[in-house]
């Protein structure tokens, strides 16, 4: 199952009631308040150093994300898991923290924030985690107080821009589609001609291009059954 469509979320025929609670993008209290009520404080397997606000299943919080927002199709809520990739580069990163002491760092679909933590932990001279879901944000916002570290956000869509000009980028599961995937690889293009080094942590999904990465070290991810296809998936950083 590629992260794209957790499992499951086309066969529920259980009628959800309408919540009377209202979610609100803009509100910066309720996304906390929301991911606080609905996720539990968590250390991935991959990497007890660092924990985040997780939920246990895919299915429950992304209906309920519909029910609260008044909206139908929300994106799944990639944010609550600590995908496979994810791990492995904030593994990576801890192990070896001399690759962004004190470099300016990037974590491109931060999701959960765990890379960005990892790098801010690592000693990293600052760190930015983008995305552009609203509630990915957020979660990234309680995880950094969680752990104690500092990171900036964006919600702006960096693949529309040029890529970053200084330090180190971190890209985590976001081979899983076409258009995306070739959207990340031209950020990833620009940002090493700018001079960045560019890390990937990735177990090679559907459109993962291996003939352009050199694998750096390999682990085995426990992961969520639910979402992906085994419970340890054998998950690769690379550098592009």
């Amino acid at each position: 199952m590629e992260r794209s469509v957790p499992h499951g979320r086309g066969r529920c025929t259980e009628v959800q009631g309408v919540s009377s609670e209202r979610l609100d993008r803009a509100d910066p209290q309720s996304l906390a308040d929301f991911i606080k009520a609905n996720t539990k404080l968590l250390a991935p397997p991959l990497v007890p150093e660092i924990v985040l606000y997780l939920a246990a299943e895919s299915l429950p919080i992304w209906q309920k994300t519909e029910d609260q927002l008044g909206e139908m199709n929300v994106p799944p809520p990639y944010w609550a898991f600590a995908w496979a990739g994810g791990q492995a580069v904030a593994r990576y990163l801890l192990d070896t923290p001399e690759i962004c002491r004190g470099l300016p760092v990037l974590d491109l679909g931060s999701g959960s924030g765990i890379s960005a933590i990892a790098a801010a932990k690592a000693g990293a001279a600052r760190v930015l985690a983008a995305d552009i879901d609203a509630l990915a944000l957020a979660a990234i916002g309680l995880n950094g107080k969680a752990n104690d570290v500092q990171i900036d956000v964006t919600g702006a869509d960096l693949l529309a821009q040029p890529g970053a000009r200084e330090g180190v980028v971190i890209v985590g599961d976001l081979f899983y589609e076409r258009n995306l995937a070739d959207r990340v690889l031209r950020f990833i293009d620009s940002a090493k001609s700018e001079g960045c080094v560019v890390f990937v942590g990735d177990p090679q999904r559907s459109y993962f291009p291996r003939d352009r990465f050199e694998k750096l070290i390999e682990y085995q991810v426990p992961v969520t059954r639910e979402l992906e296809d085994a419970e340890i998936k054998r998950t690769a950083v690379w550098r592009a």
